[in-house]
């Protein structure tokens, strides 16, 4: 598949919301293809891998998020679910399953409850070794500095707002894919 005809269909190739998405994308992309070239071990799906990264924040348009150029009207915390029907609407179950799990380090159900979080009530942690993998990169990068990596410090930091279980599980990846 070519996840620039999905990309294509919904962001005008020359709005900032595709250029913030492709860029985003294909650092992600880029980082998780290169983890996946260190663990042969692993038997990771790189093709799977690229096109489900340059899909993973696709339904931040919907969102408003006027500072990465969405104009949409539901919280950001739903770009990823969002984005999941629109994937699996297109035909590609497993890449839609990305979409939905790369959120933070993945959202429980217990944390969707206990937040009071306005998107589904199910579990949306990654499961397969590609999606924790595509989950892992992701936080490496923000749509706010594209230009800029993350350092595993930064990253964390980034996560400590919102609870220490998803700390762990980033720990936990760090060890698993780059240790």
């Amino acid at each position: 598949m070519d996840p620039f005809e999905l990309i294509t269909h919904y962001y005008p190739i020359d709005s900032e919301g595709y250029r913030i998405l492709v860029t985003h994308s294909r650092s992600v992309a880029d980082k998780a293809l290169a983890i996946a070239r260190n663990h042969p071990e692993m038997a990771l799906d790189t093709q799977f891998i690229e096109e489900a990264a340059m899909l993973h924040d696709i339904g931040m348009f919907l969102c408003n998020a006027p500072e990465i150029g969405c104009f949409g009207d539901v919280e950001y915390i739903c770009h990823g679910y969002l984005g999941a029907e629109l994937v699996e609407k297109a035909g590609y179950p497993r890449h839609a399953l990305v979409c939905e799990r790369h959120t933070g380090t993945g959202l429980s159900l217990e944390t969707i409850l206990g937040r009071n979080l306005p998107i589904p009530h199910r579990d949306m942690q990654p499961i397969s070794l590609e999606e924790q993998l595509i989950c892992f990169a992701d936080k490496f990068f923000s749509k706010t500095k594209l230009d800029k990596e993350r350092s595993i410090d930064k990253a964390i930091r980034s996560l400590e707002r919102y609870g220490q279980d998803g700390v762990e599980r980033f720990k936990y990846w760090c060890k698993l894919f780059l240790g």
